[in-house]
């Protein structure tokens, strides 16, 4: 027997389907709405101090801003690409770049091999002393850059600093650490690389604990050493965690600033003066906030393009 539905009922039916299917959108408007309110606080911090300080910046280098002039009315004129015709004739600013190049080759290369050596050293003992020294190695990174400089400055100071006092007790003449050219370089350099280097073994231990150790096992039954292991496999499977350190140190070390400003000021006859020192100098010693700002643009496009070219580099190699 075929039951039939009460007209009423039909009609109750009817009428709860297209309210069924709205609310059925909305929660698949709310599903699709979710992901964006996650993300929308980082964008809008990305936007408030990443993309209009960069604009302003841009806005900034093609006038002649000197804030001791605001309250005049010619404080500000539009004057067009001369702040970057200046900037590029400008023998200071090439030494800078020089100086920032120096860096990169000294720092870069010690820090990104290092720190991975030492992550392995440390994710391969057995021993509890070994793996209290991760702690030894991060703390550097959580302390304050100002006061690691200023030890560091009395550590290495030519006339009575503790480094050349002891070199003094086994017959080595003291050595003119922070007033040398060279030296200077050596030594700013030293400090950044001992500062920064406990991030990045941190990085590398995390990547190493996600290898599988089956892989390992493997490669010790064809008879590998532990220097192949480490060449055959653990490097390749630390490809990304490389990548990830080698591109946020070299976009750090662009920027490179506290240890010179604090250490040398500059140092002698410049030779310590980073882009990012010169920028400084520019702005807030001399006030040619335009001419500072154009600079920051031209540092700003530099570091664009070496990190566009890793990640091209990067999916170039994996195609």
């Amino acid at each position: 027997m075929i039951e039939t539905i009460p007209a009423a009922d039909a009609a109750t039916h009817r009428a709860a389907q297209p309210a069924s299917a709205a609310a059925a959108r909305g929660r698949s408007r709310r599903g699709a709405l979710t992901p964006y309110l996650f993300v929308g606080p980082a964008f809008a911090l990305l936007v408030v101090f990443g993309i209009v300080p960069i604009l302003v910046a841009a806005g900034v280098s093609v006038t002649d801003l000197d804030l001791r002039g605001l309250g005049d009315t010619d404080a500000v004129r539009f004057i067009g690409l001369d702040n970057y015709r200046r900037l590029f004739g400008d023998g200071e600013f090439w030494s800078a770049l020089g100086n920032t190049g120096i860096f990169i080759a000294l720092g870069v290369p010690v820090i990104i091999v290092g720190s991975l050596a030492v992550a392995i050293a440390l994710s391969q003992s057995s021993s509890r002393f070994f793996r209290l020294l991760t702690g030894f190695y991060f703390l550097p990174a959580i302390t304050a850059i100002v006061a690691i400089s200023l030890i560091w400055g009395y550590l290495l100071n030519g006339q009575f600093g503790l480094i050349n006092y002891v070199l003094g007790l086994i017959g080595v003449d003291p050595v003119p650490w922070l007033s040398d050219p060279m030296m200077a370089k050596f030594s700013v350099a030293l400090v950044a690389v001992w500062r920064a280097s406990g991030l990045n073994i941190v990085i590398f231990l995390a990547a190493l604990q996600s290898i599988p150790k089956e892989y390992y096992e493997a490669a010790s039954l064809d008879g590998a050493g532990e220097w192949r292991k480490i060449i055959s496999v653990t490097v390749p499977l630390l490809r990304f965690a490389i990548f990830f350190v080698t591109v946020t140190t070299l976009i750090g070390w662009m920027q490179f600033f506290d240890e010179p400003y604090v250490l040398t000021r500059g140092g002698p006859t410049g030779s310590t003066t980073s882009i990012s020192l010169y920028i400084y100098q520019q702005g807030f010693q001399f006030n040619e906030f335009g001419f500072a700002s154009a600079a920051s643009l031209v540092l700003f496009v530099i570091i664009f393009a070496v990190t566009a070219i890793q990640l091209r580099a990067r999916r170039l190699s994996h195609d």
